[in-house]
């Protein structure tokens, strides 16, 4: 039974067979030709039996792994590790199927891999998953052909692991290095410090170099040699993520809706904010506040964050910003950077919202993030090809123009803002972070 379960015709010996087949047909006007028709079945059933007989002479002749993190980073493209061992004295032939969570709806996912005799052998791919949760992977299956070629001997392991996809830490760590390296040409901008927001560190001896205007004429006069005071930017500063969870914010792009966008985009500012000495913190909110993370810079706050936003779920409602308000005003007396991840797609539907935002803005520095729909802009590239066509044109221009109204009347009430396509969410919230920092805002 175990050899019936594992035993394949392979299509070599399919098209044979159905040679030798033709073949016999052909003998019934030429009874020559039926001879050869048996011997060829004769000769291949004897192959066949060969094939059989070396293919499971071994009784594991293949040993298989497969190896991945113990998380996956949403949005980004993690590697899976493949690795077969050929203990067979011969050359073999793999087509592999690995049962990948169901998530990536990858049914076809197979490799085809060529193993001399004793090699062991590595094969990588990768899988992008775009919403987080756990991912059940399971068997991974390997069917093993002989140099004959006729039947194929399945080899099925039991790898089963559950493996949860976490907010994007690939992407976390890459700009943790872009903002603190010196590579403008990758997206992250360099600022002059241009404010005067500074804290006095030390007294220290004056050394050949140090500016004049930093003399310390006490304490130079007690001891009787040049002394300077020594400052450093003024640390500490409260950054706070609110993340809208409304109905509005599942909007989906390139697989991942605008939450998850936005979910990434805060776990590298957070990690950015605290690796510059600032209070990182977080609030999510729909109908009510789900919940609320104090800001802090001990060093459980990033996984803290992490582990928050791994567990962030939504029941499609309308966000209710005078929620958000009142827990603000209770929670954070202390004035903040405040970053509201949302999403407004109508001017209308922003004045709305604007009595509270105008209040948070008073108590805090408030930045308004929303999202520029890069479908439309491509929309509007399309060329015209009849009246529908402009139609449709007039009306995407006007859905973008809407847009920049919004950021147009934010402004005019003082609240910062920030359109931005989803794509370079994260390299524009850290700019602007770097940028409110380096005027001295925060």
């Amino acid at each position: 039974m175990q050899l019936l379960s594992s035993f394949y015709f392979q299509r070599r010996f399919w098209m044979a067979a159905l040679a030798l087949v033709a073949l016999g047909l052909a003998g019934f006007p030429l009874p020559s030709l039926l001879f050869w028709s048996k011997a060829g079945f004769g000769l291949l059933t004897l192959l066949l039996l060969v094939d059989v007989l070396v293919l499971y002479r071994l009784p594991r002749g293949l040993e298989g792994e497969r190896t991945l993190a113990d998380r996956l980073s949403n949005g980004d493209d993690n590697p899976v590790q493949l690795q077969f061992r050929n203990r067979y004295p011969f050359a073999i032939s793999l087509t592999v199927i690995d049962e990948v969570p169901e998530q990536f709806q990858a049914r076809h996912l197979q490799f085809a891999l060529q193993l001399a005799a004793g090699v062991q052998k590595r094969h990588t791919y990768f899988l992008r998953p775009t919403k987080r949760g756990a991912y059940d992977f399971g068997f991974l299956n390997a069917y093993v052909a002989s140099p004959l070629g006729l039947a194929s001997r399945r080899y099925k392991f039991a790898l089963h692991k559950e493996v949860p996809v976490y907010p994007s830490y690939i992407q976390m760590h890459k700009f943790e290095l872009l903002a603190f390296s010196s590579l403008p040409e990758q997206g992250i901008k360099r600022f002059r410090r241009m404010g005067q927001n500074q804290e006095f560190e030390q007294i220290r001896d004056y050394v050949q170099g140090d500016d004049y205007r930093t003399l310390n004429w006490k304490a130079t006069a007690r001891s009787g040699q040049m002394m300077v005071n020594t400052y450093q930017d003024e640390r500490s500063q409260q950054v706070v993520s609110l993340i809208d969870k409304g109905r509005l914010m599942h909007m989906p792009f390139e697989g991942l809706s605008l939450l998850d966008w936005s979910i990434n985009a805060c776990l590298a500012l957070s990690n950015i904010a605290i690796k510059k000495g600032d209070k990182a913190g977080l609030i999510t909110f729909q109908e009510k506040i789900n919940l609320l993370l104090p800001p802090s810079r001990q060093g459980g706050q990033m996984n803290a964050i992490l582990e928050a936003l791994y567990k962030q779920k939504t029941a499609y409602k309308e966000a209710d910003f005078s929620r958000l308000y009142m827990g603000v005003r209770r929670q954070l007396p202390q004035r903040s950077l405040l970053l509201l991840f949302t999403n407004f797609e109508s001017l209308q539907g922003m004045r709305r919202q604007l009595p509270q935002l105008r209040q948070l803005a008073r108590q805090h520095l408030l930045v308004v993030i929303f999202f520029e729909n890069t479908e439309l802009v491509q929309l509007l590239d399309a060329p015209v090809k009849g009246l529908e066509d402009v139609y449709t044109k007039t009306i995407t221009q006007k859905l973008l123009h809407e847009k920049k109204l919004i950021v147009r009347e934010l402004q005019q009430h003082g609240i910062q803002s920030l359109l931005t396509p989803p794509q370079g969410l994260t390299v524009s919230v850290i700019n602007k972070y770097l940028e409110l920092k380096s005027r001295g805002l925060i």
